[in-house]
């Protein structure tokens, strides 16, 4: 029985990231720069980040731009790395894309959750969607001077600092894998201009 629902949850998260892959590949008309699906460790995601900086110093882009996306990857890697739930075969799996048009960059991070936290995240979520450029700024020094952490340790800084160096909504969507686990994804867009 544990094999077969084993089985069954890396099949469908492995689903959704080539529902994102075929996506990307034909209706946004996107250029995939980085994507991986399995397991993050601390090696790749270093390998990620340093050939993300090269593909996009090679583009063209701004340093100001480079920076938002770097900082924003760094953010989302560190979050499947530190807050990613493992499946029943004792595996953090995760996906992850960076994809680009001529007027955007798009990011994609994938990792399992528990459910008894979805809760939170779409309340919190929501929240930080629904506020302005300055009240953004205002609660992210707000988190941060609290000194609060989570139950794994974080303050809640990621997609406080995922939002504000979008400049976009943080879109997401939540599916449920088994009874106490979930697939959050969330994707982040950034103009190029």
């Amino acid at each position: 029985m544990v094999d077969t629902l084993n089985s069954v949850m890396a099949s469908d998260i492995r689903n959704s990231y080539l529902g994102y892959l075929e996506n990307f590949s034909k209706e946004e008309q996107r250029t995939i720069a980085v994507n991986h699906f399995g397991v993050f460790s601390q090696d790749l995601t270093n390998s990620i980040a340093n050939g993300v900086e090269e593909i996009m110093v090679s583009g063209g882009d701004t340093k100001k731009l480079i920076k938002r996306v770097f900082s924003i990857l760094i953010e989302g890697l560190q979050n499947i790395r530190s807050h990613g739930e493992k499946d029943d075969l004792n595996r953090q799996l995760a996906f992850l894309f960076l994809c680009k048009n001529a007027t955007s960059y798009k990011i994609v991070f994938g990792n399992i959750i528990q459910n008894e936290d979805k809760e939170i995240l779409i309340e919190y979520l929501n929240r930080i969607n629904n506020l302005e450029s300055q009240e953004l700024k205002e609660l992210y020094m707000k988190v941060l001077s609290n000194g609060f952490l989570s139950k794994k340790g974080g303050a809640g800084l990621g997609f406080l600092t995922m939002r504000i160096k979008s400049e976009n909504k943080l879109n997401y969507q939540i599916e449920n894998l088994s009874d106490n686990k979930s697939l959050f994804t969330v994707e982040i867009l950034l103009n190029r201009e």
